[in-house]
């Protein structure tokens, strides 16, 4: 069988064979599909064009470099992040997998996912408008006319594809009413609810109406520890950890370790510096866990910024250690918004006596985590 990354090589040696000026943009759904698309493009095409890959999780430099002018053809490979988010200049050929992964979270394992599925109807047609920016453009579609024409017209939106944890507790702080009753423009299924409902219950975020008229109108009602939730932009389950932090006496470290969670990764491992990159964060690596691990990123990097003083060195340090200048900062960012509203609660304490033994931080630690 001819796979997608076969026939988007084909499409493009057949657009590079007319020896017509453009430059291409290929739509592959997963960072691994794009790596092997280029492997086997640059083997193909040596010297004639600047291949050039475009996923979320490369360095900005990296991402920079489709944006800017080169003498030879740029062919770029990317995820859906181009279909949307940016505009690349100068894109006259657009080859469409119609894949990409789509975030799906599934009530029964409670488990979340980036499954690889057939794009809509109106995301085709999004990406196909990529190639027509400059002039009069080609757009190669890898599916048949039949496979577009039956497929949804719109991507299902995120309410029916999310936890609804986060959404209930929220509708519960701002005194929504029943969320069975709400009009959604797309309503969630009932199995969704439950389950986000049941997520609540767990953490202790929720308990049921005791007043018999209100429950009526609003069967649920927020336990005093589901109003602090209710006011943390996180995940519900990651504003309990904060709130078990207090009770186990780790909640600075907790606190940094919540907000990190809230962030994308800040470790960086570009492709042709993956041996560095491991060496570089081997240094922050504890054999407690990944958790303490990112304690260690934040305290050298905090180091860093408190001994110098300046931005640069911490640029420097990042830069060194392959790690994401900006999602660091975005890190800190989350942090100190945290702090704010926590301290505005008034519930950060003045910190507990300091422990003796690193061991039993760790502990407390991984008990406000479980």
């Amino acid at each position: 069988e001819v796979t997608h990354i076969d026939a988007a090589v084909r499409a493009v040696l057949e657009l590079t064979a007319r020896r017509e000026p453009g430059d291409i943009l290929i739509f592959m759904p997963t960072e691994r599909d794009i790596r092997e698309t280029r492997e086997l493009l640059s083997g193909r095409l040596t010297g004639e064009a600047a291949i050039l890959p475009l996923f979320s999780r490369l360095t900005r430099s990296e991402q920079e470099r489709v944006f800017r002018p080169l003498p030879q053809r740029k062919i770029v490979i990317a995820t859906n992040v181009a279909e949307t988010s940016l505009t690349i200049p100068g894109i006259r050929y657009v080859i469409d997998t119609g894949l990409a992964r789509i975030a799906q979270y599934n009530p029964r394992s409670r488990t979340a996912g980036l499954p690889v599925r057939p794009i809509s109807r109106s995301s085709a047609d999004q990406r196909k408008g990529r190639c027509g920016r400059v002039e009069h453009g080609i757009c190669i579609r890898l599916f048949s006319e039949e496979a577009y024409a039956a497929r949804p017209l719109y991507t299902p939106p995120e309410i029916l594809r999310a936890n609804l944890a986060g959404v209930i507790l929220r509708m519960l702080s701002l005194r929504l009413g029943d969320i069975d009753a709400f009009p959604f423009i797309d309503p969630p299924t009932s199995k969704s609810v439950r389950d986000g409902i049941d997520i609540l219950l767990e953490l202790g975020a929720i308990e049921r109406e005791q007043d018999e008229l209100r429950r009526k109108r609003e069967p649920w009602r927020l336990t005093e520890r589901g109003r602090i939730m209710a006011r943390l932009p996180i995940d519900p389950r990651i504003a309990r950890m904060i709130l078990a932090a207090k009770e186990e006496g780790c909640l600075p470290e907790i606190l940094i370790i919540a907000s990190a969670l809230s962030v994308p990764d800040p470790r960086e491992r570009p492709a042709d510096k993956e041996a560095q990159a491991d060496q570089m964060h081997a240094l922050f690596k504890d054999p407690a866990s990944d958790f303490v691990s990112l304690l260690k990123i934040w305290e050298r990097c905090r180091e860093t910024g408190e001994s110098s003083g300046s931005r640069n060195r911490v640029r420097r340090f990042c830069r060194e250690h392959f790690l994401s200048y900006r999602r660091i900062r975005e890190w800190g960012d989350v942090h100190d918004q945290l702090r704010t509203i926590l301290a505005e609660q008034k519930f950060l304490p003045v910190r507990a006596a300091a422990r003796k033994e690193g061991l039993e931080l760790h502990t407390a630690i991984h008990r406000s985590i479980l």
